[in-house]
């Protein structure tokens, strides 16, 4: 039996797949690494099963030359496509090597594919929140009066985060913000782990806090996929605080942004809607303050006229009664003199009767009349209990007195 070397082997191996393969073919797989060296790019490609395991794997390179025409042709360029994770369609030649073995020689990329694959997936994801009753729950949230304490996630070096907070201190009206930065990517495969990380903490400490914002720079429409996230969405729609999202961007919309209470284009956009969020309200206070100026000015208006009412009134009164004492003063001033000789005739009369009784009651009238009055020791008696026998008593008559002597 013939024995081949290995050499031999894969040259008839090549020899092969070159005859059955003259042209390239279309495939999809999904992007497990991706490198770069001198403009190329090297690729490791795989399919899964539906528990997800590897069921196909092999090695892909798309060389400079290619790449640059490629990438031309695409307004966000290529790259944002190779990333980990992402759903390919290529347009492939298989190559082997007696030494390197088989590559899949890239000739040409469908985007389309790869978007339609993120739509659907956001599609999915949009559903499963209505089912669940999530998707407009952080809207029906309230907005705190005044949105101070911020809870803000970004990743540090983010120009988004640098751009959201000098608008922010840089206000013109001078309104104070407590930002506090939890750290998370906001971009590639890590950024729907840590950003769901970060929600969960904040959510553990709700009640230091007015809000939530999540801002980030611009990018391409693939840097917005991890904000289609389902568990990173669900983690954000149950928030107890309102979320304000501002990810730079213009045209595309997460599901992030469809569930969120606010959501703006840019950070910036974000900042302007906090100080306006604010602004709303010193205007309010003051728009009350001078409300509640106008109505004490109207209240004291009221008052000051009911009391020039009450003062007229009672100058009026008194003025009445002035009169009305002058009026009894002058009546009295005329009747006094009518009044007084009057009373005096009165008198008169009454000392005249008073006289004549004293007169008619005087013992000398008496006397007259045929009485007399009986004495002892100068004393009237009125009594015989007030004598005894043998006293001597006088006797007074009309004229003259008699004296005897009691038996």
């Amino acid at each position: 039996m013939h024995t081949h070397t290995l050499f031999e082997l894969n040259e008839h191996i090549r020899r092969v797949l070159a005859l059955n393969f003259q042209q390239s073919i279309w495939i999809v797989a999904e992007l497990a690494q991706a490198g770069e060296s001198r403009g190329h790019r090297y690729l490791d490609l795989v399919q899964k099963g539906e528990s997800g395991e590897v069921i196909a794997q092999a090695q892909a390179a798309l060389w400079a030359s290619e790449f640059r025409q490629i990438n031309a042709r695409f307004p966000l360029g290529l790259t944002p496509l190779l990333r980990e994770g992402l759903e390919l369609r290529m347009q492939v030649k298989p190559e082997f090597h007696e030494r390197y073995g088989l590559k899949l020689h890239i000739t040409d990329i469908d985007p389309e594919h790869t978007f339609g694959q993120l739509d659907q997936l956001r599609r999915q994801t949009i559903q499963t929140l209505r089912k669940q009753g999530l998707l407009d729950l952080n809207r029906s949230l309230a907005l705190p009066l005044v949105l101070q304490r911020i809870a803000v996630i970004s990743s540090e070096n983010a120009a988004g985060l640098q751009d959201f907070r000098e608008h922010l201190s840089g206000n013109s009206f001078g309104y104070a913000f407590d930002c506090q930065i939890f750290t998370a990517a906001v971009q590639g495969k890590n950024a729907e782990t840590e950003i769901k990380a970060a929600l969960d903490k904040i959510a553990l400490n709700s009640n230091q806090f007015d809000c939530v914002v999540i801002v980030r720079g611009g990018g391409a429409r693939l840097d917005l996929m991890a904000f289609d996230g389902l568990e990173l969405c669900q983690t954000a729609a149950q928030m107890p605080l309102p979320l304000l999202v501002g990810i730079g961007h213009d045209v595309d919309e997460t599901v992030l942004d469809l569930l969120a209470h606010t959501s703006l284009k840019t950070p910036t956009a974000v900042a302007d809607f906090l100080v306006n969020h604010n602004l709303i309200f010193e205007g309010n206070i003051l728009e009350a303050a001078a409300d509640l100026e106008n109505m004490a000015k109207h209240i004291v208006q009221i008052k000051q006229m009911e009391l020039e009412r009450s003062e007229a009134a009672v100058r009026f009164a008194a003025r009445e009664k002035i009169l009305e004492a002058i009026r009894q003063l002058d009546f009295i001033e005329e009747k006094l003199p009518v009044f007084v000789a009057q009373n005096l005739r009165e008198q008169y009369r009454a000392l005249d009767n008073l006289e004549a009784i004293c007169q008619n009651l005087h013992p000398e009238n008496v006397l007259r009349r045929g009485f007399s009055i009986t004495l002892k020791n100068g004393k009237a008696i009125t009594s015989s209990a007030e004598i005894e026998p043998g006293d001597a008593i006088e006797t007074r008559l009309k004229e003259g007195f008699l004296i005897s002597k009691v038996v």
